[in-house]
């Protein structure tokens, strides 16, 4: 599973992505975001903040209900604005 970091998730997180191989348990983008934030202190403080971060599975704007698979590819990023 490849995973990307935007914006200040990136920043705080110092680094842009990563690939992962979470346990099979993991089936939705909720319990995907709880295992990552156990892998380090710095997953943890971002995590936290879930509510001000959107995901996307494979380029697609999706809920922490949404379910995921072991070759997707998500992306977790602050909300963008207009302008």
């Amino acid at each position: 599973m490849k995973i990307l970091y935007f914006a200040w998730i990136r920043r705080s997180l110092e680094i842009s992505g990563e690939t992962i191989n979470p346990p099979k348990n993991i089936k939705n983008v909720k319990s995907l975001v709880n295992w990552l934030g156990l892998k380090s202190k710095k997953h943890k403080e971002v995590f936290l903040k879930i509510k001000s971060i959107r995901i996307a599975v494979n380029h697609e704007v999706v809920s922490l209900n949404n379910k995921i698979k072991q070759n997707d590819e998500i992306a977790f990023f602050p909300p963008f604005t207009g302008g």
